[in-house]
């Protein structure tokens, strides 16, 4: 069980927006749902190349209340990080709690 008092950071929860382009393709953007209370423990590191460009990879396990649906569309924001979501599940029987499974590019 996880004490509520460790969710001391403001993430901001992003849903996709698509939107039609002219070349019949598809744009997208992203907009604010909801600010959840979190807790963001690191998790691990990996370089990569991605497009010809260097960076690394970081991991990250976030822990939030239950309430908004939380899907791998989304996308978390702290100011101006943003975490990819790569799983979410339930962290305690009860469902008062998720941990979601997210990484953070570093370019």
């Amino acid at each position: 069980m996880i004490d509520p008092g460790r969710l001391r950071r403001r993430l901001v929860l992003e849903a996709p927006v698509e939107t039609a382009d002219d070349a019949g393709g598809v744009l997208i953007t992203y907009t604010a749902v909801v600010t959840l209370w979190s807790a963001v423990t690191s998790r691990n590191a990996r370089d990569d190349v991605e497009a010809d460009a260097a960076g690394a990879a970081v991991t990250h396990r976030i822990v939030v209340r239950s309430g908004p649906e939380i899907t791998t569309r989304h996308r978390l924001r702290l100011g101006p990080r943003l975490f990819r979501i790569a799983g979410v599940r339930d962290l305690d029987p009860a469902g008062r709690f998720l941990a979601i499974d997210a990484e953070e590019r570093t370019d």
